[in-house]
């Protein structure tokens, strides 16, 4: 990110040299995130980030099809850059039908098989829940959808699924594949929406031309030249780094379920995120503590920034539960030591509070 912003600052659109240049940084970038995402460069396309990306892909594929149908199907636990756009859509007349989870977050093929309609035109379903880690079907979803609804096309939020669930997109059977940088320690407001071949879309922003025609606007070279260097760099040991976060999860679960009123929520399938309540004590308490402690979790999803997670509660949880609980993120980067420190600073928040 530094040498695109010191040694190679040119605008990729310019025919100078230095322009030139950038746009040959942008083209390694996009080969590098399309190698890691299984798809042929000339499908990935740069955003803003994953909001970015779902938006453009709920917003473009409705857009495209609205003659055909009206009917769009999602889950009740999706990320509010989905959740929010179908709230606008149904304000524009659409009908959406959200899936609900069981009670460990995760959104069944028969689910989706019950709600798909002759007039389906959208299905958006999450790969993996960013509060509870539940990991849904999402091939066997996609190809189901293309069967029972021709007319529909298959969006899945891949955010926390892109480098922690391996997938290849040109085998996945999705239509439309969102994923963002930070999330697999690229920087941050950078991100990628896949678009399979053949499909054409709306543009989402006009201007320049930029991206194919899709999105104009001068391109972010910097985290676009970053963001290919952390798909890089994750796709290298990926299947070592997974098996080492799983057993460190697996550490976790052991070690923190131990501790006196600590209750596990949700299925954990990915092997990065677990969800945890210790009912009697705040989440936001619990935070401050352990911040205390030089330990950082989560209280549902970062963005919703202190309202009640509507996943859990889509779940069933208990509102005191609820009230309770916080989210763990493991990383390539995390250490069994650190896990133990965790063990340690949650029992002694836990101390603290009661």
């Amino acid at each position: 990110m530094a040498e695109a912003m010191t040694d190679c600052w040119g605008n990729p659109s310019s025919l100078h040299n230095l322009g030139l240049a950038a746009h040959r940084r942008v083209e390694a970038a996009r080969l590098q995130a399309a190698q890691a995402m299984g798809a042929a460069p000339d499908r990935v396309f740069f955003t803003a980030g994953g909001t970015e990306a779902d938006n453009w892909a709920i917003f473009s594929a409705a857009e495209r099809l609205k003659k055909r149908g009206s009917h769009i199907i999602t889950t009740q636990i999706e990320h509010h850059a989905v959740l929010n756009p179908m709230k606008k859509l149904e304000q524009q007349g659409f009908e959406v039908t959200y899936l609900a989870p069981d009670s460990q977050g995760q959104v069944t093929l028969e689910a989706l098989r019950g709600a798909l309609r002759k007039d389906t035109i959208l299905v958006s379903v999450m790969m993996v829940n960013n509060e509870v880690g539940s990991v849904m079907p999402i091939g066997a979803m996609a190809k189901l959808t293309h069967r029972l609804a021709p007319n529909a096309l298959f969006h899945t939020d891949a955010v926390q699924g892109f480098l922690k669930i391996p997938f290849r997109a040109q085998t996945l059977d999705a239509d439309l594949i969102s994923v963002s940088g930070h999330k697999i320690h690229g920087p941050k407001g950078i991100g990628a929406l896949y678009i399979r071949k053949g499909l054409s879309l709306p543009p989402y922003l006009l201007g320049g031309g930029q991206e194919s025609g899709y999105r104009s606007g001068t391109e972010a070279v910097p985290a676009i030249c970053a963001f290919g260097a952390a798909c890089a760099a994750g796709s290298k040991a990926l299947r070592q780094d997974l098996a080492r976060e799983a057993e460190l999860l697996e550490l976790c679960k052991t070690q923190l379920s131990a501790l006196s009123g600590v209750v596990l929520l949700g299925a954990a399938q990915a092997p990065h995120i677990l969800n945890l309540s210790v009912p009697g004590v705040r989440s936001q308490g619990l935070i401050n503590c352990l911040q205390d402690l030089g330990v950082y979790v989560s209280a549902g999803s970062a963005c919703a920034k202190g309202h009640r997670s509507h996943v859990l509660e889509a779940m069933g949880v208990k509102p005191e539960l609820i009230d309770g609980s916080i989210r763990i993120s493991l990383s390539r980067f995390t250490t069994q030591q650190e896990v133990l420190l965790l063990r340690q600073a949650l029992e002694q928040a836990i101390n603290t509070l009661r």
